[in-house]
């Protein structure tokens, strides 16, 4: 089976179109979410109405909880504090409620899903180091946890000790263990603006990191003329 694993998509609507439209072309039979659907971006009902009208699993993100007032929100700096309000005065009852039901945590067939580490999920915790990895590697159950929050692809593989590698191509061996960060789809922070996703092939246990060229000014107009920060948008231009 062919699964697709999106994750950040922070309102991003011009990048989703654009990786829903490359994952039909891929011809993936599933499809999952890692959170933070809003947040950031100009069009936080669409991207959850997209999701939500095709039955997409999705785990909780931070901004997903901060936008329904299920996290506090003091720690965001001010333009997240900012995307955050403007992001719950556009939502609906329906887009509120389908936040509100995301789990921390999802285990489906052959792999595990979750937003930040699995060690404290609630915490939303970044996996930067080997041995942040560690911790979450040691209750992992599948042979595979697909992660985002970080914005930045990076794979930590546990055989003998944890490493990590930076390969957009891969075959998870026997016996190994493997958090892969899938990247943003609507905010990428490796210096590349296009967005990003996974693909993984559960039979070959293949994971592909893909990129997918979007309207990045058409974002980022739609962020000014909402009256978001327009550094919102200017960092999506660098991919930062």
């Amino acid at each position: 089976m062919k699964v697709a694993i999106i994750s950040d998509i922070h309102g991003n609507g011009d990048a989703l179109r654009a990786v829903l439209a490359d994952i039909e072309a891929e011809q993936a039979e599933r499809l999952v979410c890692l959170g933070d659907v809003v947040g950031y971006g100009a069009e936080p009902g669409w991207c959850v109405a997209a999701l939500r009208e095709r039955g997409v699993p999705t785990v909780a993100g931070n901004h997903d909880y901060a936008a329904i007032g299920k996290t506090n929100i003091n720690y965001f700096n001010a333009y997240a504090r900012e995307a955050t309000l403007w992001t719950r005065r556009m939502m609906s009852e329906e887009d509120r409620t389908f936040l509100a039901n995301l789990p921390l945590v999802e285990v489906q067939d052959g792999f595990t899903m979750v937003h930040g580490t699995l060690y404290a999920p609630e915490l939303f915790d970044y996996i930067l180091t080997t041995y942040d990895a560690y911790l979450s590697l040691q209750l992992l159950e599948t042979p595979v946890c697909f992660l985002g929050h970080s914005h930045v692809p990076i794979n930590f593989v546990w055989d003998e000790t944890v490493t990590f590698h930076h390969e957009t191509d891969f075959v998870i061996r026997e016996g190994q263990k493997v958090l892969v960060n899938v990247g943003s789809v609507g905010q990428p922070r490796d210096d590349n603006p296009d967005a990003c996703y996974a693909i993984y092939e559960t039979e070959e246990r293949r994971v592909r990191i893909k990129r997918v060229k979007y309207d990045v000014e058409a974002a980022a107009r739609r962020i000014r003329e909402a009256g978001l920060p327009a550094a919102l948008g200017e960092r999506l231009k660098v991919g930062r």
